[in-house]
């Protein structure tokens, strides 16, 4: 695919037109399989790839937190029996987005298609041998283009559909910037990637230094849970409990997922953990008694009324 303009006839200098300025140049996904793929041993071209647009959906990846290699890649390696819905020989290398907007998909990954595994066919689906490719792994998460029709969820890379999708995005790598104490406010997806991301270790210092006096709200039903992290646990300590089982050992929390249809039995990672949003009420310092934040901790349960209505059970 070439953006190179027509040959320009030949025009005598004296009658020649003012020239206008060249319209903004543009760039495709193609663009970006064929550079990249280019430096690839073979190369990889288009024809050998299949794009593919996960959106959330109850029966699939139901939210952000379901973006994990396991649970993405269960999700993608299952398609339907159909040939109609699916090809029946998919390309090798199978580029995974998830809808990030309206129109916009971002890049989750891409995966190295080893053909169908004939012994796990069921009368609805097929599986397939997929393994993690580095193919363009170092746009990972930074890649966004412009899906814009929501009816075709998968096409082939080398369709006018796909060839001609806008590139909205390279995303730079920065890291994120820690907004300062009163600023904090974070869905449970997005504490699970600060406990362990490279990009939010400004977060993580900063956390690790302080006590202080917590909020989760249940974003479903707004219930709220005001909770405390002292001595030498800190914040970042705290929230690291919740980030590993979904409840921190909050005693409301398990209820929660043995009420809910997704839920799981109290002492494994609830699924229910998926509405939570934390912010900070209070934070002191580390040399601070814990008397101190203890009575804290009180003052904003009995302010907020979170044992009456809320999920505080002490």
């Amino acid at each position: 695919m070439s953006n190179l303009p027509s040959p320009a006839l030949s025009v005598p200098a004296e009658r020649a037109a003012p020239a206008s300025p060249a319209p903004p140049a543009s760039i495709t996904l193609d663009h970006v399989l064929t550079g990249m793929g280019a430096d690839h041993n073979p190369a990889i071209r288009p024809e050998d790839v299949h794009v593919i647009r996960h959106v959330f959906r109850p029966d699939g990846l139901r939210g952000p937190e379901d973006r994990t290699e396991e649970r993405v890649l269960a999700y993608t390696r299952k398609q339907d029996i159909s040939p109609r819905s699916f090809p029946s020989d998919p390309p090798r290398y199978w580029v995974a987005f998830i809808r990030d907007g309206q129109k916009r998909s971002r890049l989750w990954g891409t995966y190295e298609n080893h053909g169908e595994l004939a012994a796990e066919r069921t009368p609805k689906n097929r599986y397939f041998d997929l393994r993690p490719s580095g193919f363009l792994a170092s746009l990972k998460d930074r890649l966004v283009v412009e899906w814009d029709s929501p009816i075709s969820w998968h096409r082939s890379a080398a369709s006018a559909k796909a060839a001609r999708m806008p590139v909205l995005e390279i995303a730079d790598r920065d890291k994120v910037p820690f907004p300062g104490f009163d600023g904090v406010l974070l869905t449970y997806h997005q504490l699970c990637d600060m406990v362990d991301h490279r990009r939010y270790a400004d977060w993580r210092v900063a956390l690790s230094e302080v006590q202080g006096i917590y909020l989760s709200t249940d974003s479903s039903n707004g219930k709220q849970y005001v909770g405390k992290a002292d001595g030498s646990e800190r914040i970042l300590g705290r929230w690291k409990a919740y980030a590993r089982d979904g409840h921190g050992g909050n005693i409301a929390l398990p209820e929660l997922a043995r009420h809910s249809a997704a839920g799981e039995a109290a002492g494994t990672k609830t699924e229910h953990a998926r509405h939570f949003v934390f912010s900070l009420l209070r934070v002191f310092g580390p040399s601070t008694p814990s008397s101190e934040v203890h009575t804290a901790e009180s003052h904003y349960k009995a302010t907020l009324m979170t044992r009456e209505f809320g999920l505080n059970r002490n």
